[in-house]
């Protein structure tokens, strides 16, 4: 299967530090891919470098075969690379509806215009509603966002990724700071996400990972040291050392 994003050798480093180093793999239409590993392990740094806050030191980037290396985030979100954050990028004076308009407005073009006039195109109109639908949130659109609780805003910023029609999802830790009870939540957004999108997900809260994921990124020193099922990589001798150890145990004898 042709790989929609695909790193060859991306390394970074930071004067004397290398953060990331010679780090290879591909990510495939429908693809449900989690990125785990230590704290420090180099992950936030790798989807920096992906989404192009941060250029490789070495290594190249291909997003349906086209060199993205040296393309910024605007050229790459237009190519349908797109990043959500571990802590919310909202608009908090702006309503719930009116941050996904936004979004649909940078899409298509549309944000040199009134943005009141354009938000409430009977066409962006339509899609900002059938994306709050999708998520489960419809009824919170005309709230702004000061008044949603932090799952809702989560949940909201999932939305506005969609509304940029991503080809590629990166999803930087999405049930970051939601209550417990609230992250399954969020996991049924994220299954309910279009099966032709690849997804990208660094989650350090493993029962996640197990739920979402049908193949494990382990980092461990900036380097890739697994990829594999999750079925495999809580048996794998190397990322029991690194990472997962007594967790990977529990779920042994569970």
């Amino acid at each position: 299967m042709t790989d929609l994003l695909k790193l060859e050798g991306l390394s970074k480093s930071f004067g004397g530090l290398h953060v990331s180093r010679d780090i290879s793999f591909g990510l495939s239409a429908g693809d449900r891919v989690a990125l785990i590993g230590p704290n420090g392990a180099g992950k936030t740094t790798l989807v920096n470098v992906i989404s192009g806050d941060l250029e490789p030191t070495e290594g190249r980037l291909f997003l349906q075969g086209e060199d993205i290396t040296h393309l910024g985030i605007t050229e790459r979100v237009q190519r349908g690379l797109v990043r959500t954050f571990q802590v919310t990028r909202l608009f908090n004076s702006l309503t719930a509806a009116e941050n996904v308009a936004l979004a649909i407005m940078q899409r298509r073009g549309l944000t040199r215009r009134v943005f009141s006039t354009a938000a409430n195109r009977p066409d962006v109109r339509e899609e900002w509603e059938r994306l709050l639908g999708s998520l489960g949130i419809a009824h919170l659109a005309r709230l702004p966002v000061s008044k949603l609780a932090y799952g809702q805003q989560r949940l909201l910023e999932l939305a506005i990724g969609l509304a940029l029609k991503p080809k590629v999802l990166l999803l930087d830790e999405p049930a970051a700071g939601v209550p417990h009870d609230e992250a399954p939540k969020i996991l049924e957004a994220i299954d309910r996400l279009p099966p032709d999108i690849a997804v990208l997900m660094i989650e350090h809260d493993m029962d996640l990972v197990f739920r979402f994921a049908k193949r494990v990124l382990v980092l461990a020193n900036g380097r890739l040291i697994f990829e594999g099922t999750p079925e495999a990589v809580t048996i794998d001798a190397e990322v029991r050392r690194a990472y997962l150890g007594s967790y990977a145990d529990a779920r042994r004898t569970a």
